[in-house]
């Protein structure tokens, strides 16, 4: 394979499977937790290194993994206590372990070749040419392998225990009432975050993880209430910004996995505006609407507490309104049948009237 289509794989792989984790952790408000793991594991790196006395990737896998998973246990234990919240206990365990990871890291520079930027950062352009040797056989990129399994673990994760991971989600009092552990299906997808967070990071680096793993799900949520349709659309958003990102990249001769992560954040923004039903115009939409709603209701209340008919600059300076928008009120009320309109002139008709009795609002009329 050519080294722009293994770059996209393994890029399109690690978007995919942090998209299926990475939904689940903006669902349950955990999506710092990560940004932790992908921090916390340096110690796990060099313990690993220390013990087996090599850089290989099996025991830093299982060392980092540990470390994952132990920043989980952290996390947990520190906000069960009731003391800290959520995202205080993850903001109190990771620069602890991260902070001891650097000091392990500037204890062992001078006597081995371990470096912070090479543990902590990858880079996918180096994915085509880091091979998996199987003795003499050259099974393709090792990132294609380890990213691979990665998706493979999670859409299996997703599939086997969907509806179990969807109920405690969204209520973890129903899912203990009806006998799935929220606890311990909490540890498995953390677990599963730990390892999509550590597989993936050694070659495709630590910004891009975190991206992938919270951005496309974030992208997706804004347009979408179901949980199917929010894991697929997340994959989508992931795979489409590799492919953006790495043109991007090409095009400003710039880091690609930095461009990669801008683009899911372009992404994301013009979702944020642009969503039909969760975005930023249809919000103000929304508002403006209901806004214009209200207005309308206190002109047929002001109208129906007149028995005489009120002129448009009377109705101006009782609400202070621009006459642009007032004689926009009037004619959504004069177009619903409610008022009549003689030159300068407006009263309330019978249909306004009743829409007013309907409403729960009496119009004080003829003295009452």
């Amino acid at each position: 394979m050519s080294p722009t289509l293994v770059i996209l794989l393994v890029a399109v792989l690690v978007a995919a499977s942090c998209a299926l984790v990475g939904s689940f952790l903006v669902l349950r408000k955990m999506a710092l937790l990560g940004d932790a793991i992908s921090h916390a594991v340096l110690p796990g790196i060099v313990i690993a290194f220390l013990i087996s006395g090599s850089r290989s990737p099996v025991p830093m896998l299982i060392g980092a993994g540990a470390l994952g998973v132990l920043t989980v246990l952290l996390v947990e234990l520190a906000h069960r206590t009731r003391l800290l919240k959520a995202d205080a206990s993850i903001g109190v365990v990771f620069p602890a372990l991260f902070a001891l990871g650097v000091l392990l890291v500037s204890r062992l520079a001078g006597q081995v070749d371990l470096d912070l930027d090479c543990v902590l950062y990858g880079e996918i352009a180096y994915a085509p040419w880091d091979v998996l040797q199987l003795g003499d056989v050259n099974l393709g990129p090792k990132a294609l392998w380890t990213n691979g399994a990665t998706l493979l673990l999670n859409l299996a994760l997703v599939i086997f225990l969907f509806k179990e991971l969807k109920l405690s989600t969204f209520d973890s009092a129903l899912s203990a009432a009806l006998g799935f552990s929220p606890v311990v299906l909490h540890y498995a997808l953390m677990t599963a975050v730990s390892i999509t967070v550590v597989g993936a990071f050694e070659s495709v680096g630590a910004i891009l993880v975190v991206a992938m793993l919270i951005v496309p799900p974030a992208t997706a949520y804004l347009l979408t209430d179901r949980l199917e349709m929010m894991l697929a659309l997340a994959t989508g958003f992931g795979a489409l910004s590799a492919i953006l990102g790495y043109a991007g990249a090409r095009w400003l001769d710039a880091s690609i996995a930095g461009a990669m992560a801008t683009a899911a954040g372009l992404l994301f923004g013009l979702v944020f505006i642009v969503s039909p039903q969760h975005g930023l115009l249809a919000k103000r939409l929304r508002r403006r609407r209901v806004l214009e709603s209200v207005a309308g209701r206190m002109v047929l209340l002001h109208l129906g507490r007149d028995s005489e008919s009120t002129s448009l600059d009377l109705l101006g300076q009782r609400f202070s309104w621009r006459p642009r928008r007032l004689g926009r009120l009037v004619d959504d009320l004069e177009h619903r049948g409610w008022v009549s309109r003689d030159g300068a002139k407006v009263q309330l008709t019978a249909a306004g009237e009743q829409e007013i009795e309907r409403s729960g609002h009496l119009p004080l009329r003829h003295g009452v």
